[in-house]
Parts: C-alpha cells; structure tokens; sequence
C-alpha cells in the first residue's frame, strides 16, 4: 500500500505515470476509511477517525455513535455514605455541563429511597394502596400477583417465588406524571428530555418504563419506571431539573425502589441514601433486570422506543458516511486536498 509520505513524493516529483493511475491510489486509502467508518458506527468509536491525517488530527465531521447496550463506564461518582456524626448528606444534582457519557442523564445525588412494592396495602406512611400504578389502573393484575418484599419469600434472582412475573420486578416510582386526566401536562414537552423523540399520542406518557441507574455501596442496579411517588406526582423541577425533592415526609424521600432492586443494591433497611440517573436503554448492560416481564425491552422485541431510536441514528449516521465518500469519490482534487490536509 502507498503510504502517506510516498503519496507526497509522488505528487511533487510527478512519478505516477499517469492520472488514472494516480487517482486509483489517491482513492485506495478512502475505501479503507469507508470500511472503517462503517465499523466504527458498531464500535462506538469515532468515524473521524478515518479520515484522520498522518499527524493524528481528524479531518470532516465529528461523528460519535455509542455502541447499543454496550457497557456503562464505571460509576464516577462515589457512593452514598453518611456525613459526619451520622448527618444525612444534602442531595444535589451534578448540573447538565459536568462529564456524562452518550445515552446518560445527570446524577441525582444523595437521595433518600424507600422501598415499595406491587399490592402494597396502605400504611401510615404509605396512605396509597399500590394495587394500581399512576399509569395502570390493573397494576397488580398485569404484574402478576403480590410482589411479596419478604426475603425469604423470593428467589435467588430477585422475583417473588410464587409466580413468574408478567412485568419486571426491576421498578422504582419517581414524584412525577407527566399524563393528567388524559392529556399531557402544559409542561411536559419542555421539561422531560426525550419528549419529542418518544411522543407516542395524545395522553400516553412518555416517561412510563424508562430506564434509570441506581447506585448503592459501590453496586449499580438497572430499573424501569412504572409509578409516580413517593407522595406527588408534580415534582418535576427535581426529576427533570437541578432542584432537590420537594417532599419532607420519610426523611425526605426522592425515589421508590422495588424489592428486587433493594435485594440486588443489598439494602438491608427500608430507607437508604443512593444515587440515580436516566439511562437510554441501548446503554443497559444485561443483568437480572433483563428476564421478565412483558413490558421489558429485553424480553419483548416489539418494545423499545430507545432501541428505535439507536437503529435511527446509525442508519442515519451510515448514510451521512456514505454521502461523504461518494462527494470525495466524484471530485478528485478535492479528495487530494483532504488527504493533504
């Protein structure tokens, strides 16, 4: 193969005999940049790369796909830990312009969970019944049975033994609903991230089965959204937003977490302070979140508005590649002036 250097030389000394020929080896290298652009869109790196030049600076447009469900990087942030003299620490929302990775939403920091289950009973701190979700009116139904909580009365992959759930058993409830009596909420559109991209139809919420990340003790759980709590559904400034839960009951309680995510982040109490996020689905890892459920992408293929999304945005990123070496291929003093830089 001509490199970069004999390429030069040629040009200036005029040794390649004649045009044909020299545009067939102007072009070679160009074919390999296709090839390795096309590979770069399933590996996540960048396509830039290339078209980069001899000294390593790319060339064109900056192009970056994620890989779909490749892993997360590790966590980078610390895990929740007491302040001291036993002080709960503050919750805080890392702010939008710290370092986050593609398909990932800023950290919810220092939140107080609880625990909540499918056919919980009301209680004095719980006053709501969770036979039904904000979102499912047949919520324990659908999901199977009592989502019992007792440890000894589940399975070594986080499920309730005595039946197969109908619906993950990886939930958790947020303080928000963005649907209201069958409408969405005036804000809805300008405050939840993917809006535009998932809008479904009129009164079907965007922000039902959502993934987040949950972090405890140096462990990460994956769960799904299905319920609105604890305690408001209006609390969007702190989902979507920079502003800490609104709520003051249960210590201040920002999230409910399932017991399978409880048992999986081994949380022994009913209250702990985590941290959480919004995660895309093409960047969830398979775990014991992947099994069940008629409402999990990972079970059921015709589901997954993320995973739409992903396929989307690479044939579009694809396409955008292959405009390009075609416009190069047409003019081949442009394709010099590219590879000379």
């Amino acid at each position: 193969m001509v490199n970069y250097r004999q390429r030069q030389q040629a040009l200036r000394k005029g040794l390649f005999g004649s045009p044909l020929l020299s545009a067939c080896l102007l072009t070679l290298p160009v074919l390999v940049s296709a090839e390795t652009a096309r590979a770069d869109i399933h590996t996540g790196r960048s396509a830039t790369r290339a078209l980069a030049n001899s000294s390593g600076r790319p060339k064109g447009p900056v192009i970056v796909t994620p890989t779909q469900r490749a892993p997360l990087p590790r966590v980078i942030v610390k895990s929740p830990v007491a302040a001291e003299g036993g002080k709960r620490p503050a919750p805080r929302i890392l702010p939008r312009t710290s370092r986050q990775s593609p398909g990932t939403y800023p950290w919810r920091l220092n939140i107080t969970a609880t625990v909540f289950w499918v056919g919980e009973e009301p209680t004095e701190r719980n006053p709501v019944a969770n036979h039904k979700s904000s979102w499912d009116s047949a919520w324990r139904e659908n999901f199977g049975g009592f989502d019992n909580p007792d440890p000894v009365c589940r399975t070594r992959d986080f499920r309730p033994k005595t039946f197969i759930p109908r619906q993950n058993p990886f939930y958790v409830a947020l303080p928000y609903n963005d649907v209201s009596r069958g409408e969405h909420k005036a804000e809805a559109s300008r405050v939840i991230p993917w809006f535009r991209r998932e809008y479904a139809g009129k009164g079907q919420s965007v922000c039902k089965g959502r993934w987040v990340q949950i972090v405890y003790n140096k462990r990460s759980c994956f769960a799904q959204w299905e319920d609105c709590g604890p305690f408001t559904t209006e609390d969007w400034p702190y989902v979507f937003g920079d502003k800490p839960p609104v709520n003051t009951q249960n210590k201040g309680a920002g999230i409910d977490i399932s017991p399978a995510v409880r048992d999986y982040l081994g949380i022994t109490g009913g209250t702990a302070i985590v941290h959480w996020r919004f995660v895309e689905f093409y960047r969830i890892p398979r775990g014991p979140w992947s099994k069940y459920g008629d409402n999990n992408p990972f079970v059921n293929a015709g589901l997954g508005a993320g995973k739409k999304s992903l396929q989307l945005r690479e044939d579009r990123l694809r396409q955008q590649q292959e405009a390009i070496q075609r416009e190069l291929l047409k003019d081949p003093a442009k394709l010099r002036r590219e590879l000379q830089g």
